[in-house]
């Protein structure tokens, strides 16, 4: 059996470029007359915008530093060790860029054992151990800290969770095992599995003391001065710290059946992490560590040779990277100044503009409508926004003041925009209607502003195509709700000059949106890609397939809904306009369902009722449908919308709508909240075969998104 430091060092020889995390050791008298202490820093020499991590040489550094206090403990010379990290912080978990290289799974076992090898000796020492989690702490982070007998947080960390289960992962150097016999499953599971698969939600420092991972909390500016002082007063047997008692009978194995349900609820079984995760937890019950270790090991060597944790990965890096340097945007140095913005319409979607654009400019923000009634109603919507902002303590009333004083509204264009300089037009979805209004505001804005549309699938060069200077308008479309969706798609017209473009790409990125380059094609990539998925359930259905088994037939994919629940969120009328402009631009594939056309005259605002708390299908709508006899099974119909998919998406490549696979997938991660474990969509597509059947070839390179051959 190969040792820690062999194992590590295999492991090293794979990964030459990782950045490396020191453990520096020194020693002082800690306060009070307590003793001599040892404090271990993990700094990898970088500062807070590159955090540190655990690779395979990271972690022998810290093996090496446990060599030295272990001895130190041993021979009687310190009290006690702590562990903290650079300013800002304390470590983010193991490096993926590591994990994303294995190939075989003894090297994925080797990098799991090597790591509960290492932690685990901080509970192994002769003197108490304590963990100062003084700046963000994830993953590993977290997992080293849960290792040592005592741990503090700081109350300014901004960021503090096990997300593992979100990138496919479990908590594998002792997360499964330790948390749930320090604060109990039920919490545990809340941080493991809920938080997770809800976006990777965050804790704050206040809210890891409360739930008991952290037994003080100490304030930011003299967080390990305070926390030396605890340490000392505890070795010293002033401060006893009590924990409560865990319960290991029924209400474990409650927690582990939420556990199973929230899993269930966000991946219908189609990513295998939660459960694995979830499986260590129901077995920790006992309280024996190792076989929870054991069991942490394997399902990390499982996980890490899955496709899904290396889709999780590719997701993950498109949205941290290739989300923040869009491929094919103009140099940023050819983007114009925007000191003014100019909103035509009030309605929700233009109000919900007119916010993001006050909120994360700062420049005074103007509406126009066809009447004051519409005016009043958009101004009052930000301002009622903006208090409830300041009731949630977000902004204080300085600020509030200040935003409101910002955001005003007038019934005339010329008084409104002559001295914009990006103005966004959010009206009826009708290129006439555009048209008009682009007219409007040339006439009145000054020669350099940029004009730009928020339209979901119309033509961008045809809506310019009748003005003077064509070449400043740009596609800027926006995802409802505005405030929760990160994905714009910045489209270029046939005459859209890099000027404009850079500009659009400039005031994205201090919107904080996901910005992607699409050309003019029509719906452009989110909605075209959804309309021929939803086109295609909604074909079966039209065809005579029952439409439980159609929606149930997409539930392994684990999207965040069901094509028929998002279609009533979108609105069955705009699902409609969305689905005959495509069928104007290809007809061989896009169609118009008779039924949803009948759903849409009837006025319903989709297939469901949502009486009893989940959705049932509305009678009325029952009686609306008229269906034919043709009925698929759920695996025949789950085949039939997965071809067409990467049908469209094959098509869309090859016409050049973006510039990669990669920018489909990030579309659907930041414009459709598809889940990491699919990549978005390609690499599931790859995984499963389809895209080489239906397009000859897979969309991705073997080893992007897929364990390297």
């Amino acid at each position: 059996m190969s040792t820690t430091a062999e194992l590590l060092q295999q492991a090293s020889d794979l990964f030459p470029d990782e950045v490396v995390t020191q453990a520096h050791v020194r020693h002082f008298d800690l306060p009070l007359g307590a003793g001599r202490f040892a404090l271990i820093t993990l700094d990898n020499g970088h500062d807070h915008t590159k955090p540190t991590t655990f690779g395979p040489q990271s972690l022998a550094n810290l093996d090496a530093a446990i060599d030295q206090v272990e001895k130190e403990a041993a021979d009687g010379e310190i009290v006690g060790v702590g562990i903290t990290g650079k300013p800002f912080v304390f470590a983010v978990g193991a490096d993926l860029k590591g994990v994303e290289l294995l190939k075989e799974r003894d090297h994925a076992y080797a990098i799991g054992k090597g790591g509960h090898d290492v932690f685990k000796r901080l509970s192994g020492l002769a003197v108490p151990t304590f963990a100062y989690y003084n700046g963000a702490a994830m993953g590993g982070g977290v997992e080293v800290g849960l290792h040592c007998t005592y741990r503090t947080v700081s109350a300014a960390v901004p960021a503090f969770s096990l997300p593992e289960v979100f990138l496919g992962l479990v908590p594998g150097w002792g997360g499964c095992t330790l948390l749930p016999n320090l604060i109990g499953a039920d919490k545990a599971v809340s941080v493991i599995i809920e938080n997770s698969l809800n976006q990777n939600k965050q804790l704050k420092g206040k809210q890891v003391y409360e739930l008991g991972i952290a037994d003080a909390l100490f304030e930011g500016a003299d967080f390990l001065e305070q926390s030396l002082v605890w340490t000392a007063a505890v070795l010293k047997g002033e401060i006893a710290v009590e924990r409560p008692a865990i319960d290991r009978g029924e209400a474990w194995d409650q927690a582990v059946a939420r556990g199973r349900f929230i899993a269930d609820s966000k991946v219908h079984g189609a990513a295998p992490a939660a459960y694995r995760a979830l499986d260590i937890i129901a077995a920790a019950k006992d309280g024996d560590l190792q076989r929870g270790y054991d069991a942490e090991d394997q399902a990390l060597a499982d996980l890490i040779m899955s496709g899904e944790l290396r889709a999780g990965l590719y997701a993950f890096n498109l949205v941290q990277k290739r989300g923040k340097r869009p491929a094919g945007a103009p140099d940023k140095s050819l983007a114009r100044p925007v000191t003014k913005v100019g909103v035509v319409g009030a309605g929700l979607m233009a109000s919900q503009l007119a916010l993001l654009f006050l909120r994360r400019l700062e420049v005074p923000v103007v509406l126009t409508d066809i009447d004051q009634e519409r005016i009043d109603k958009g101004v009052g919507y930000v301002h009622a926004e903006i208090d409830k902002l300041l009731g949630k303590g977000r902004i204080d009333q300085d600020k509030a003041n200040r935003l409101k004083a910002l955001v005003s509204g007038v019934l005339d264009k010329t008084e409104g925009f002559s001295d914009a300089d990006f103005v966004i037009e959010a009206v009826f979805e009708e290129m006439g209607v555009k048209q008009q209004v682009f007219a409007e505001v040339e006439a009145v804005a000054p020669e350099h502003a940029i004009l730009a549309t928020n339209t979901s699938s119309l033509s961008v060069s045809e809506m310019a195509s009748k003005l003077k200077h064509p070449e400043r308008v740009v596609g800027f479309h926006f995802f409802n709700p505005v405030a929760v969706l990160p994905l714009l798609e910045i489209v270029r017209g046939e005459q859209t000059d890099d000027a404009a473009l850079a500009t659009a790409f400039a005031v994205a990125k201090k919107l904080k949106k996901t910005a992607v380059l699409v050309k003019d094609a029509p719906a452009f990539v989110v909605n075209r890609i959804l309309t021929r998925f939803m086109g295609e359930i909604q074909n079966v259905i039209d065809e005579g397939t029952p439409v439980e088994v159609a929606e149930k037939a997409v539930e392994p994919l684990g999207l965040p809904m069901s094509p028929l629940v998002l279609l009533e969120l979108v609105g069955p009328a705009i699902g409609l306009h969305v689905s005959e402009t495509l069928n104007r631009a290809f007809p061989d594939r896009f169609t118009v369902s008779p039924n949803l056309k009948a759903v849409v005259a009837a006025g319903k605002r989709g297939f469901y009722v949502h009486d009893s708390g989940k959705p049932e299908l509305d009678p009325e709508v029952a009686a609306l449908l008229k269906q034919g006899d043709v009925v698929l099974t759920e695996e025949q119909v789950r085949t039939r919308v997965l071809e067409a998919v990467a049908q469209e998406i094959g098509l869309m490549l090859d016409e050049g709508v973006v510039a990669e696979a990669q920018d489909i997938d990030l579309c659907l991660i930041t414009g459709a909240g598809w889940p990491f474990h699919l990549g978005g969509i390609t690499p599931y597509l790859d995984r499963e075969g389809v895209s080489e059947r239906v397009t000859g070839r897979r969309f991705l390179a073997p080893g992007v998104a897929s364990v390297p051959a």
